[in-house]
């Protein structure tokens, strides 16, 4: 249940009345007196605008509303955003993973339940969104969050860096392949992986991919929801021992242990790594925090799916990515959930797509995506067998903390495989407690 007071709690329950949603433009000035506070992980200027302007327009047509926004960088996001929810202080609405940590945000009773507001006028608001985008974001039949986006993890290559290796993308099908490859690229002279281990999630994309190849979706289901060997499964094993021995080719950068993701992007920008294991929005990002403000041209950048491990039970079509949404929490004013319809209907989507940000999930709104390389991640979702949610946040923040950690340990060899695969067992058997 929603739980707002007299005529705007009705107003709300109109909220698919349009394309636009514009459900309070008959709310009285005094009602409208109103701040919306947005909180956003980005640190790009130019994105950070083209939200503002967003933001801007939805003020011009309905005044007196304020959104007020701040931005914050990854790290700090996490960590400030569980003190901020409980605060005075609290935004309004918030960028989301989705995954066990929106879940566990839902069960404490942090969020506004947003199922009564998307279901009314037959749903219109809940049809005007990509569905499976729906499903994920939905806990015990609540939804906890509009969604925004979709996305997948893959690898991306400079061409002239692998042409001067002669290394063919395009022969990169399996593990094997893969490590083929970075032995030729360093034999070149060439560092051939930006890595980011000093946030540590970017090296946890080599471990669940792994584990998703090697063992496929019953493995990992069956391991989160405590069922046979759970992280302990040989399957899970064998994808610890892979990225050992990737790591012990010592692909990265020189200090990759301390690299932030916005550093290690400039390493791969700056032509100083062959590739980069990272989201579908590189092309963008890359040149950002490339040193010269440029990166790479788009022209001189490739991309490739994560390979397939040879016996193993996941299929090379299986993805690991993110489902993010905004979240709303309880003490929102109505007029939140105006603003995020406006935000993410059809038309703003296909603008912020436009730019590179996003893989839209409002319907309509796909066409936005110019990008080549971004349609390619767009193309390779939409053939998906299993689209699964980055496992840090899918198995919750102390679960997925341990992922993280694991993962780092695995391939600078600081532990090792067995010893990684029990403490995320361990991990998961105390979250359950």
């Amino acid at each position: 249940m929603i739980h707002l007071r007299g005529a705007k709690a009705l107003r709300i329950a109109a909220i698919a009345a349009t394309s636009g949603l514009a459900i309070l433009a008959g709310v009285t000035s005094a009602a409208a007196e109103t701040t919306v506070k947005w909180l956003h992980l980005e640190a790009n200027p130019a994105y950070v605008a083209i939200w503002r302007k967003i933001a801007d327009e939805y003020q011009a047509k309905h005044p007196g509303t304020k959104i007020e926004m701040q931005f914050l960088a990854n790290e700090a996001f996490k960590a400030k955003l569980p003190t901020l929810l409980q605060s005075k202080d609290a935004p309004d609405l918030f960028y989301s993973w989705g995954g066990g940590v929106l879940k566990q945000q839902q069960q404490t009773g942090t969020l506004l339940d947003l199922t009564s507001a998307m279901d009314a006028k037959d749903g219109a608001w809940k049809k005007s969104y990509n569905q499976a985008a729906i499903k994920g974001l939905t806990f015990d039949g609540k939804i906890s969050a509009v969604p925004y986006q979709m996305g997948t993890v893959s690898f991306f290559y400079n061409k002239a860096l692998f042409a001067k290796a002669g290394v063919d993308a395009d022969a990169i099908k399996t593990w094997d392949d893969y490590l083929n490859a970075v032995k030729k690229i360093k034999a070149a002279g060439i560092v051939p992986i930006a890595g980011g281990g000093g946030e540590k999630w970017p090296i946890h994309f080599y471990w669940s991919y792994l584990v998703m190849r090697d063992g496929g979706q019953q493995v990992f289901n069956d391991a989160k929801n405590g069922k046979g060997k759970g992280f302990n499964d040989p399957a899970i094993i064998k994808a610890g021992e892979q990225l050992a021995e990737l790591g012990k080719l010592d692909p990265f950068q020189p200090g990759y242990l301390g690299a932030t993701w916005p550093q290690t992007l400039g390493v791969f920008g700056d032509g100083k790594a062959a590739m980069i294991l990272s989201f579908e929005t590189t092309v963008a990002t890359q040149r950002v925090n490339s040193g010269d403000g440029k990166g790479l041209s788009d022209d001189n950048i490739g991309r490739f799916a994560f390979p397939a491990v040879t016996g193993g039970a996941g299929a090379p079509t299986d993805t690991l990515g993110g489902l993010n949404g905004w979240a709303v929490t309880k003490k929102a004013p109505p007029e939140t959930l105006d603003f995020l319809a406006y935000l993410t209907n059809s038309e703003n989507e296909r603008t912020i797509a436009q730019a590179g940000l996003i893989i839209p999930v409002a319907d309509g709104a796909q066409d936005g995506i110019k990008s080549p390389l971004m349609r390619g991640a767009a193309d390779q979702l939409a053939h998906s067998t299993w689209h699964q949610n980055f496992f840090d946040q899918d198995l919750g923040p102390s679960v997925g903390r341990v992922v993280n950690d694991i993962s780092v340990g695995i391939a600078s060899g600081q532990i090792t495989p067995k010893d990684g695969a029990q403490q995320v067992q361990d991990a998961f058997e105390q979250d359950q407690l």
